[in-house]
């Protein structure tokens, strides 16, 4: 066990864990961060996923020490224009069915949104490619991202 400073959502937090810990574990059990979900624990699925330093990482084969240094943004601390725009369009939408996958899906469009304002569909397909929702809400997310880039 080591204490690792880590800056999550504009805080500095000292985790105590394992270096190798994911980076989920740290932000659900230590900090009781809970939007980000457990999903496949291989990175696979998406449910999992935070922004590192502005960019959609998945948080459950990220080792707590990789994030040392870097500024962690969960689902819970994310307040920029497009998420804003993004948690907008979801609601107008209705995007989510069950809504478990849902922040990591918001956290993946928000990233996309930051680096590429106006997506096409084959943006938003590759962006979106990592989360997976078992619900089939895929229509309804790509027309809230476009809706969220309209209104950006």
């Amino acid at each position: 066990m080591k204490t690792m400073l880590l800056n999550i959502n504009n805080q500095a937090v000292n985790v105590i864990a394992d270096p190798d810990t994911p980076l989920l574990w740290a932000l659900r059990s230590e900090q009781r961060l809970v939007g980000a979900k457990y999903g496949c624990g291989k990175g696979l699925c998406g449910a999992c996923t935070v922004h590192l330093d502005g960019q959609a990482v998945r948080s459950c084969s990220m080792p707590v020490s990789a994030a040392v240094g870097r500024r962690i943004t969960t689902i819970e601390g994310i307040d920029t224009p497009e998420a804003r725009a993004v948690k907008a369009a979801w609601r107008v939408i209705d995007v989510a069915q069950c809504g478990y996958c849902q922040s990591g899906q918001v956290m993946s469009a928000c990233a996309l949104l930051a680096s590429k304002p106006a997506p096409s569909d084959a943006d938003i397909d590759a962006a979106m490619s990592g989360n997976l929702c078992r619900c089939g809400t895929y229509p309804r997310i790509r027309a809230a991202i476009h809706l969220a880039s309209r209104s950006l």
